[in-house]
C-alpha cells in the first residue's frame, strides 16, 4: 500500500478502473444541470466535513472558507458549457455532536442557512454524518436537502454519461454500493466513504470495488481536517481541508466511447507551479500576519498575495487537457482564499444569518441564561481591571494600545458580539465561576482584561504576593484562543514581546 501524499493538484499515472456488467435494471437517474448528450464532460464539485461553518472567524488576516465563495466556485464552472453537479459529502451541517441549551438557536439558525446555500449552489445529492444529526433527524430532513443514506445509490446525469454516487460507512458496504451502481448503469462512481483518509486507503484495497474515486468525508478530530490529503491507492482517496476551506473539482472528459475512465496525470510544469506559488503565499500571509507590521509594507504584500492567489485560481479552474479518444477525469482542490469573491445571493443568505443570530442569542440569555457559579471558599474572583489599575497603572498604556483592549469592540464592529462562536475569546472569565455566562451581562467584563491572561485576582488584590496570581502565563494560555483555527500564524516567542513593556514583564528603560 503507497504511502500517504499531501499534494496541491493531481499528480498519478493513468489508471482504469473495472466495470461490471450493466444487465441489472437501471436505478432512478436524477438530472442535474442537464447538458446536450453529446456534452464532452462533465465537472464535479465535491465539498465534506464543513462542520457547520458558514464562513471563517475572521480572527486572522486572509483566513480560508466561506460558503458564498464555494457557491461562487459553482457558478464559475456553470458558465462552462459543461454540466456541473454539485455533491456534499455530510459532516457539514454542525460543529459537535451534542449542543448545550444555549447553542441550540445559533446552531440550528446556522444549519439552516447552510442548507439555503447548498440549494442555491443546486445541491445535487449529499451524504450524512453525526454532525449533521446533532438535533436528529426529523430536524435534518425538515431542511429538505437531497439525501443519500448509507449503503444508498444515486445516479446523475452528466451529459452523455451518468454519474454514480454511493454513500458508505464500511468497506463491504462501499463494495456493494459500488458494484450496484455499476449495474445501474454508471460511467464513473464517486464514493462518499464516511471515515477517515487513512481508512479510506484501506478500503480502496478491497477486492470487488467498482468506484473511480473515494472522498474520505470524516476527520478523526476537529483539527485533523487541517490539510487536504491525496493517496495514490488502487483507486484515488482524497481528503479535503475541513471547515468549508476547499472544493474538489472533479474534470470528466469522454471518448467516443463508453468504458472505463482514466486518471490523467497532470502537466509536470503546471504541478511545480502551483507548488512555487502555495510556498510564496504561505511565506507572505505568514509576514502579513506578524504583529505590528509596517502598514505600508502590509498592504504591499497583501497586493501580492492577492496577485499569487488570482494567478492560482485561473490554473486551478481552467479546463484540463486530457487525452484524447479515451474517458479521462482529473482532480483539483480549490481552495477558497479569502480575496475570492462571494455569490452574491448566498452572501445575503450569511447576512442574513448574521443579523438573525445576535439578537436570537441575547433574546434566549435574557429569559433562560444562568449566572456563572460563584467561586468556592477561598478560591479567587474577577475583580476587573479597575482593582488591577491602582497597583499596576504603568503597565496600562501598553494594555490599551493592544488588540487585547478592542477585543470586544471588534465584534461589535462586525455585529458579532452576541454570537456564540466568539465571545469567549473576547470577554474576561468566559464561562468561569465567577466571570461571564450569560451574554446581556457582559458589562465590566468586555476586552481581554488583566484577569483573562494572569487569572482570577481577588485574593491577590486583597493580599499582593507572587504566589497568589499567575506571575508569567505561558503558551499553553495563548493558545487556548491563539489556536489553529483562530491565529493560523501564531507563535509564542514572536508574539510575547509585543504585550512585555515597563510594568508588564519588562523593566522600565534607563531614566
Amino acid at each position: 500500500m503507497r504511502a500517504l501524499q499531501v499534494v496541491g493538484l493531481a499528480v498519478v499515472l493513468l489508471a482504469g478502473c473495472k466495470r461490471a456488467p450493466d444487465s441489472v435494471t437501471p436505478a432512478a437517474a436524477t438530472a442535474a444541470n442537464p447538458a446536450p448528450g453529446d456534452s464532452a464532460g462533465a465537472i464535479l464539485v465535491l465539498s465534506a466535513d464543513t462542520r457547520g461553518y458558514l464562513g471563517p472567524c475572521g480572527c486572522s488576516e486572509n483566513m480560508r472558507g466561506g460558503i458564498d465563495r464555494a457557491a461562487f466556485q459553482v457558478a464559475e464552472a456553470r458558465k462552462g458549457s459543461k454540466p456541473v453537479l454539485y455533491i456534499d459529502g455530510g459532516d457539514s451541517l454542525f460543529g459537535e455532536t451534542t449542543l448545550s441549551d444555549a447553542q441550540v438557536p445559533q446552531e440550528e439558525r446556522k444549519a439552516q442557512a447552510l442548507a439555503q446555500a447548498m440549494k442555491r449552489m443546486g445541491l445535487a445529492v449529499r451524504a450524512t454524518g453525526e454532525l449533521d444529526d446533532a438535533r436528529g433527524a426529523p430536524f435534518r430532513q425538515s431542511l429538505g436537502l437531497p439525501e443519500l443514506p448509507p449503503g444508498g445509490v444515486k445516479l446523475l446525469q452528466a451529459g452523455a454519461r451518468q454519474v454514480g454516487v454511493v454513500a458508505a460507512q464500511d468497506p463491504q458496504q462501499l463494495v456493494q454500493a459500488s458494484a450496484q451502481a455499476r449495474k445501474g448503469g454508471a460511467d464513473f462512481v464517486v464514493a462518499l466513504f464516511h471515515d477517515t483518509v487513512a481508512q479510506a486507503q484501506a478500503a480502496a484495497e478491497q477486492p470487488g470495488l467498482e468506484a473511480n474515486l473515494i472522498l474520505a468525508t470524516h476527520t478523526a478530530t476537529e483539527f485533523s481536517g487541517e490539510e487536504h490529503k491525496r493517496v495514490n491507492a488502487s483507486v484515488p482517496v482524497v481528503g479535503l481541508q475541513s471547515k468549508g476551506r476547499e472544493l474538489l473539482r472533479v474534470d470528466l472528459s469522454y471518448g467516443p466511447q463508453k468504458g472505463p475512465f482514466s486518471l490523467v496525470k497532470s502537466q509536470d510544469e503546471a504541478d511545480r507551479e502551483v507548488a512555487a506559488l502555495d510556498q510564496r503565499m504561505a511565506a507572505l500571509n505568514k509576514e502579513i500576519n506578524l504583529p505590528d507590521v509596517d502598514p505600508q509594507l502590509k498592504k504591499l504584500k497583501q497586493d501580492k498575495l492577492e496577485e499569487l492567489i488570482a494567478r492560482k485560481q485561473k490554473m486551478l479552474t481552467q479546463p484540463v487537457e486530457a487525452p484524447t479518444g479515451i474517458n479521462a477525469f482529473s482532480l483539483r482542490f480549490l481552495p477558497l482564499e479569502a480575496s475570492l469573491p462571494g455569490e452574491p445571493d448566498v452572501k445575503a443568505v450569511v447576512t442574513e444569518y448574521d443579523r438573525d443570530v445576535g439578537k436570537m442569542n441575547l433574546a434566549w440569555a435574557k429569559e433562560h441564561g444562568q449566572d456563572c457559579p460563584a467561586p468556592k471558599k477561598g478560591e479567587a474572583a474577577f475583580v476587573g481591571n479597575a482593582s488591577c489599575q491602582e497597583c499596576h497603572a504603568e503597565a496600562f498604556p501598553l494594555w490599551e494600545k493592544s488588540k487585547h483592549s478592542r477585543g470586544w469592540v471588534t465584534l461589535e464592529e462586525k455585529g458579532k458580539q452576541f454570537h456564540l462562536n466568539c465571545v469567549g475569546c473576547h470577554v474576561t472569565g468566559y464561562e468561569q465561576p465567577g466571570g461571564v455566562c450569560r451574554l446581556d451581562k457582559v458589562a465590566g467584563r468586555e476586552g481581554v482584561g488583566c484577569e483573562s491572561c494572569h487569572g482570577p485576582g481577588s485574593l491577590h488584590a486583597e493580599d499582593p504576593t507572587p504566589k497568589n496570581i499567575v506571575l508569567s502565563p505561558g503558551r499553553e494560555l495563548c493558545v487556548t484562543c491563539h489556536n489553529l483555527e483562530n491565529s493560523p500564524h501564531f507563535d509564542f516567542a514572536t508574539y510575547l514581546p509585543r504585550v512585555l513593556g515597563p510594568g508588564h514583564g519588562k523593566p522600565p528603560g534607563p531614566k
